[in-house]
């Protein structure tokens, strides 16, 4: 049981399975200048978390407290960071790869990171979209300036990035072509895909042509095998490493581009996604809620990935 100076949180001591996963008390964190103590109400869980769990990756060896997306309340605001107020609801993503720790009961966040959480949503709506909807912002809109009337593919249209990818692009008057199997199918048409593709029975490389962006979320061999659908000055944006410097020399040969792309907190991109939110064009399709000292268990669903939307922490 945390105490007024202490908190939860879900750490790891070793890398591996979500059986890794411990709750533990930590001391509650202060703000310094320009930071905000935010009491977590909820944080989303994205395929990064379970990749680090596992492997380390960015973060290298534990112990370390995973999660990146938060939604919440202003406990406390250091130097600086005027404009917050203790009380504040606010919602944003942990500066990626390395201020991940909001699957606890209270985060530093960079004020800087953090905008006001949009009325129209609730905690777990706000905290399953800052990571998966600045990918996507920043993927279609920043790198392949997405315009009106152009065409997308968008991979694995029905995951976390994907569905709200989905959203960003048709709120851009884009049309929107989707990979998914075939039970996702309906999903997709929902959320307003003009065009579904079962990858499990088709080839994309072979039943789409004259793209202008693919968003790429699957990685391998994915960017290279996009570039065949792009007509020429079209752009393949992949938020995974490549297959190597091959993609490059053949996007060069056929006239086309390839950016791989990490995503970065940013403000102007949280303050873009909260008025699409605000405008009714944005909501993420939420796969399963769990309390935090359930995040094992959490991981373990996601680990299938065979999720719909976002999975989501909740923290009371």
């Amino acid at each position: 049981m945390s105490t007024e100076n202490t908190m939860r949180a879900i750490s790891q001591d070793i890398l591996g399975g979500p059986e890794v996963l411990r709750e533990v008390e930590l001391e509650r964190p202060e703000p310094r200048a320009n930071e905000v103590l935010v009491r977590v109400r909820a944080a989303g869980l994205n395929p990064t978390d379970w990749k680090h769990r596992a492997l380390g990756i960015f973060l290298g060896e534990p112990p370390f407290v995973l999660g990146w997306d938060v939604s919440g309340v202003v406990e406390a605001t250091g130097f600086g960071a005027s404009d917050f107020t203790v009380g504040d609801e606010v919602f944003g993503m942990l500066p990626y790869p390395y201020g991940a720790g909001s699957h606890a009961e209270y985060v530093i966040a960079p004020a800087r990171a953090l905008v006001p959480k949009p009325a129209g949503i609730d905690h777990v709506g706000a905290g399953a979209l800052p990571l998966v909807s600045l990918t996507a912002w920043q993927a279609l809109v920043e790198h392949a300036d997405l315009q009106p009337g152009q065409r997308v593919l968008i991979h694995a249209a029905a995951g976390g990035v994907g569905h709200v990818a989905v959203q960003i692009a048709k709120a851009r008057g884009a049309y929107v072509i989707g990979t998914a199997s075939s039970g996702k199918h309906a999903f997709l048409r929902e959320l307003g895909v003009d065009e579904v593709i079962d990858y499990r029975e088709s080839d994309f490389a072979e039943a789409v042509k004259d793209v202008d962006v693919v968003l790429d979320t699957m990685g391998g061999d994915h960017a290279l095998r996009s570039l065949r659908v792009l007509r020429p000055g079209g752009v393949v944006v992949s938020i995974l490493p490549g297959t190597g410097p091959e993609v490059h020399e053949e996007a060069e040969r056929l006239g086309v581009r390839v950016q791989f792309v990490l995503v970065d907190a940013d403000r102007a991109g949280m303050k873009a996604i909260a008025e699409l939110v605000e405008a009714g064009k944005l909501r993420p399709a939420i796969a399963g809620t769990f309390p935090l000292a359930d995040a094992a268990e959490a991981h373990a669903l996601g680990d299938t990935g065979r999720t719909t939307g976002k999975l989501v922490l909740t923290v009371d």
